[in-house]
């Protein structure tokens, strides 16, 4: 069992799921911390949930968007991601040298040298989250409708923040409804899928709770972002004990931007002002995780309830 030197009782439960998850061959282990792959029972389990999260929101006429998980560096840039998150952004680097660079490169990869100053940055950011790319893309079709936009999108994201505990990847897999409208819209449907989303996971027989929360903001000027954040009531996550019951982990969030994207990529309401946005995010794996975690590795062994729900 992987447990680390000074680690505390809360990362050595994690540690310990973490191998129970490998030997029962959930997940696959790679050798980087936070990079799994999935067996099939695993995935089953994402794509049965996945379904129910579209029984859940099939009534509200979203938008269906699918973008691969890779965003325009551009648009990475003037998102402002790098400005609270530098610590977490991941980008995409490729060999852009002649025959004499890559022959220098093949030795030093023989001779177990640093070869990767040899690749120079793309233009593609691995997303940081699902709903990155939906506001350029918005934006680019001018005024909003009277009643908005709501859009469905579902994308592998990225993370660099390696860990043992099996609930905080590096690449997962994050399913999301964006809202984009004016103050009342936005808020309206986030109150509705902080109720809607409650009700869905205990409909899995999963014990929840909902609290106000913050993003992992950096440095000393991120302390305050995320103060005000707390403040103003603008994230809340709907938590469940999957490695730790003192520190459940967040398996849904329910965030409110304001004015942020709708300023950064000139979205508007009809009338000219500036749109505001939010979102619900559904974490794909952590429920799965959550899943096994209070009903078993077995899923033929699920309660009926929780099967009928997931299976029909």
């Amino acid at each position: 069992m992987d447990m680390r030197a000074g680690s505390t009782p809360a990362e050595n439960g994690q540690a310990a799921f973490r191998e129970a998850l490998i030997a029962a061959g959930l997940l696959i282990p790679t050798g980087v911390d936070g990079l799994y792959g999935r067996s099939g029972v695993f995935e089953d389990v994402v794509e049965r949930f996945n379904d129910l999260i579209t029984t859940w929101g099939s009534g509200d006429g979203a938008d269906v968007m699918r973008f691969p998980p890779g965003v325009a560096r551009h648009q990475f840039e003037q998102s402002g991601y790098l400005k609270s998150f530098p610590h977490l952004a991941g980008t995409v680097h490729a060999f852009k040298g002649d025959e004499r660079a890559h022959q220098s490169l093949l030795r030093r990869l023989e001779e177990g040298e640093e070869w990767t100053d040899a690749q120079m940055a793309t233009n593609v950011v691995l997303t940081p989250a699902a709903c990155y790319p939906v506001y350029p893309t918005i934006a680019e079709r001018g005024p909003l409708p009277a009643d908005g936009a709501l859009v469905d999108v579902y994308s592998y994201c990225f993370r660099h923040e390696p860990s043992l505990d099996p609930a905080r990847m590096q690449m997962f897999r994050m399913r999301e409804y964006v809202r984009v409208g004016t103050p009342e819209q936005v808020m309206e449907f986030r109150q509705s899928w902080v109720e809607r989303g409650r009700a869905l996971m205990e409909s899995l027989a999963l014990p929840v709770a909902v609290d106000l929360a913050n993003d992992p903001f950096f440095g000393r000027a991120g302390r305050m972002l995320a103060a005000s954040q707390r403040d103003q009531g603008l994230k809340f996550e709907l938590l469940i004990p999957i490695a730790s019951a003192d520190q459940p982990t967040a398996c849904l969030s329910f965030n409110y931007h304001q004015d942020h994207f709708g300023l950064l990529w000139d979205l508007r309401t009809p009338d000219g002002a500036v749109a505001h946005t939010a979102c619900v995010g559904f974490g794909m794996e952590r429920v799965a995780l959550a899943l096994f975690r209070h009903h078993g590795f077995d899923v033929k062994a699920w309660p009926a309830a929780v099967r009928a729900v997931l299976w029909g």
